[in-house]
């Protein structure tokens, strides 16, 4: 995390444009959800330009997707999954988006940017099945434009109300903000570890 916001600070939204593309033309391992939501962060805090960061997030999301389905549509499956195992693209990755996919079309070019997965491999399954290409283009710049108001706008208004309520409410609504926190964590680990033996 401190390595991505070094990245950013440095480099700016080009870093989140060239993260961001990289990942959504199927390489799982790059950090493109995280360096958003780090970068609206910083944005709220007036370090980078909220404008500059959304469109820099959303040309590389949707140049990224549409490189993937370059690659699925001329590189076909075999192709994909000789290469892809480098990239954490396995077979088994790859045949459960495709089932997905073949299920629910669309929408998953849409909404697939949510889930982590499909985020990645959505643009190289439509390019494998024959999607065509003008649908994939305008789905996937409508789910891009989403992800990113979601997870760029999204944190960046969240961020800049929190800051203004530290700043109205004074030093104690931050140990208030943080004592919240810790109990919500302690009570999400209770419930998730606690339970389920106190069932057995």
């Amino acid at each position: 995390m401190s390595h991505i916001t070094s990245m950013i600070s440095q480099y700016g939204p080009w870093a989140v444009f060239v993260i961001v593309l990289v990942e959504d033309f199927g390489i799982l391992l790059a950090p493109g959800e995280t360096a958003l939501v780090s970068a609206a962060l910083l944005a709220s805090q007036g370090k980078l330009s909220i404008v500059g960061l959304l469109l820099a997030a959303w040309a590389g999301a949707v140049l990224g997707d549409n490189i993937g389905y370059a690659v699925g549509r001329l590189g076909g499956r075999r192709l994909v999954l000789r290469h892809g195992a480098r990239v954490g693209i396995t077979e088994q990755r790859l045949a459960r988006v495709e089932r997905f996919f073949a299920r629910y079309g669309r929408a998953i070019v849409v909404f697939a940017r949510f889930v982590f997965g499909l985020r990645q491999l959505n643009g190289i399954v439509a390019g494998v099945g024959s999607m065509p290409a003008p649908m994939f283009t305008l789905y996937n710049a409508i789910g891009a434009a989403l992800w990113v108001g979601v997870w760029g706008f999204g944190v960046y208004w969240f961020g800049k109300q929190f800051r203004h309520f530290i700043d109205a409410a004074g030093p104690i609504a931050l140990y208030v903000a943080a004592g919240l926190g810790v109990l919500g964590a302690a009570g999400y680990l209770y419930w998730r570890f606690k339970r389920p033996a106190s069932r057995g």
